[in-house]
């Protein structure tokens, strides 16, 4: 069926499509029927003339407002995560327009989120990326006209951390010997990497030989991660091997061109992937989360003595003053101090926490043999 001068026609799959300009905005969308194409059309019809004749501002979904955010936000290196979550938000906010999301309205989710047990700080992450949103559409986001999206933002309010937040667990050198032999083999050398750099997980993963720089005297290699590769992405990082650290960085050459840690001649997309949650299993450590290997280095830098400042640097802490680029001096005060947590003899200042769990674990500490120094 050819086009309508209204704007409606039919295609070939029997859909109604709308096409239809009006005062420079074109009006595009398909329904099942005539009816609910015409309807549709009206609608927005007079919704233009209204915000024209009168400057009324449009009222917009949040489903628009959803695609606006990703598409500004391409380069964004945490976007699969919203991604992830905006797909779990839309099937109870997607259709509102913007000035009908608030607390209220947000509840069946947050209902729904407890329901599969998911703790607050994790539904908080779908809050917070609605109150983004809905913030860039109230102050950033303007139409034709010059008017913003959303004329004033919610409050949306999270949920409450204190008595629900995890804590940090950070993983003994038992526990370390226990689950390491259960994974498979290009999952534990990431694994031990982690454990000697306190790198986070999507970084181990996307590691790439590009960004390798060795350096003689030390005798290790450093990986100068760029900005977009680094969360936040206010600045580029530095990424320091211990000789544990290098010894699986020296394994894994020639096994991919791009990438240090490949799988089956593919980036892994993840640690925390099946085999991770089966070995974690097997070795009775349920709870044991990938960013707790980080946790693990902090504290074992701790334990060796470390000053806060070598801490903050090698796990890219935020502090003042921080320099972009090291030299050779400070990278090896980096490698020393990371040298250190190799060796479980090690540790002159043992935390309370790590202490109780040896106990309970009926582990006494002792020093880590030669042969379980690499895991």
């Amino acid at each position: 069926m050819g086009r309508s001068q209204t704007g409606i026609h039919q295609d070939k799959q029997n859909y109604w499509c709308v096409d239809r300009i009006y005062k420079g905005t074109r009006l595009r969308n398909r329904f099942e029927s005539f009816e609910e194409a015409e309807s549709w059309l009206i609608y927005q019809l007079e919704r233009l003339r209204q915000t024209h004749l009168f400057g009324i501002r449009p009222k917009r979904t949040f489903d628009e407002a959803a695609a606006k955010y990703l598409i500004d936000h391409q380069e964004k290196v945490s976007l699969k995560i919203d991604i992830y979550l905006l797909e779990r938000l839309m099937p109870f906010i997607g259709s509102l327009t913007l000035d009908q999301i608030h607390d209220g309205t947000l509840a069946s989710y947050i209902k729904d989120r407890k329901a599969k047990k998911l703790a607050n700080k994790t539904i908080n992450l779908g809050l917070e990326l609605v109150r983004r949103i809905l913030n860039l559409a109230a102050r950033s986001w303007r139409d034709e006209n010059g008017k913003t999206w959303l004329e004033t933002p919610p409050l949306i309010t999270v949920l409450p951390l204190i008595g629900h937040q995890r804590e940090p667990r950070p993983i003994t050198w038992a526990e370390q010997r226990r689950i390491i032999p259960l994974l498979p083999d290009h999952l534990a050398k990431m694994v031990l990497f982690d454990l000697n750099t306190g790198a986070r997980d999507e970084v181990v993963c996307g590691l790439k030989w590009e960004w390798e720089i060795y350096i003689p005297e030390l005798e290790v290699s450093v990986f100068d991660i760029p900005r977009e590769n680094v969360k936040g992405r206010k600045r580029g990082r530095v990424l320091v091997c211990n000789t544990v650290a290098q010894k699986v960085v020296e394994a894994q050459r020639d096994k991919h061109d791009e990438y240090v840690f490949p799988y089956q001649g593919h980036r892994v997309e993840t640690m925390n992937n099946n085999a991770w949650q089966r070995a974690r299993k097997l070795a009775g450590l349920d709870g044991l989360h990938i960013h707790d290997l980080r946790h693990t280095v902090g504290m074992r830098l701790r334990e060796s003595g470390a000053r806060e400042e070598t801490i903050s640097d090698i796990l890219w802490h935020v502090r003042q003053g921080m320099t972009a680029h090291y030299s050779v001096v400070q990278i090896d005060e980096l490698v020393a101090a990371l040298n250190r947590i190799t060796d479980e003899g090690n540790r002159v200042n043992r935390s309370l926490a790590m202490i109780r769990r040896e106990q309970l674990g009926g582990y006494s500490p002792r020093k880590v043999p030669t042969e379980l120094k690499t895991g």
